[in-house]
């Protein structure tokens, strides 16, 4: 494609239209997400302005948050993002992450699989790899600690009901909760997910430490039941 012979949309735009200028007039909420990211990478490329390099970044990504699971290998391989660039948007997008997830209630009350996906789902944004926690309730269904038990691979994780009730016996848990994510977005459970399930249930059962719960992680708009999560209890499989 000839670049040069795009407009250049950020000479066209009146001075005072300008998102560094908007932002300091108007404050940051004012700006589009395209404005947002063009003022992270401050500058465009030959052919291909600022504006128009963050609106391809956002089209590519799908959304703003599709940003987040972005490596600086991934941000380089987009047009006019060089290794400068790529790793200052990937780290302002693990800065992002990191707020997300110490937002998070520090002892919410987890007694059905919406708070738990809402507590974890922080967490769980834009990860490339499966993630298997483990939530060491109290008597009151409180958490006491999230554990993150195993870290797999782009398609799957294997955990064994040792490394889960470990931390749990540790820490005196009443009860615990099982949760991990989908990379691909979509909560339904695989054979694998299934087998796991019963295993940690029968743990459970020989160690007098309830599991109330094994929730998946997904996306909303990738879930066939658009819940953007899948319950093991919820389904009547616990």
């Amino acid at each position: 494609m000839d670049f040069s012979a795009l407009p250049n949309r950020l000479r066209e735009t009146a001075p005072q239209e300008r998102p560094q200028e908007r932002l300091l007039a108007a404050g940051p909420a004012a700006l589009s997400d395209a404005e947002l990211v063009a003022l992270l990478l401050r500058s465009g490329t030959r052919g291909l302005d600022v504006i128009t390099l963050a609106n391809r970044l956002l089209q590519e990504a799908g959304s703003l948050g599709g940003l987040l699971s972005w490596s600086p290998a991934r941000f380089r391989r987009s047009k006019g993002i060089g290794a400068v660039k790529a790793t200052q948007l990937a780290a302002v997008m693990e800065i992002a992450r990191r707020v997300l997830s110490q937002e998070a209630i520090a002892t919410p009350l987890l007694d059905h699989a919406e708070s738990v996906s809402a507590y974890l789902s922080p967490f769980a944004v834009g990860l490339e790899v499966e993630k298997f926690w483990v939530l060491c309730l109290n008597r009151k269904g409180r958490l006491l600690k999230r554990v993150e038990a195993t870290s797999g691979t782009a398609s799957s994780t294997l955990v064994h009901p040792r490394e889960v009730f470990r931390e749990a016996v540790r820490e005196g848990a009443s009860s615990i909760i099982c949760a991990h994510n989908h990379p691909s977005g979509d909560p339904s459970p695989s054979a694998q997910d299934i087998r796991v399930t019963r295993s940690l249930r029968e743990a459970a059962g020989a160690l007098d430490i309830p599991l109330l719960d094994h929730v998946i992680l997904g996306r909303r708009g990738l879930d066939p039941a658009g819940l953007g999560f899948y319950s093991f209890r919820s389904a009547g499989h616990l």
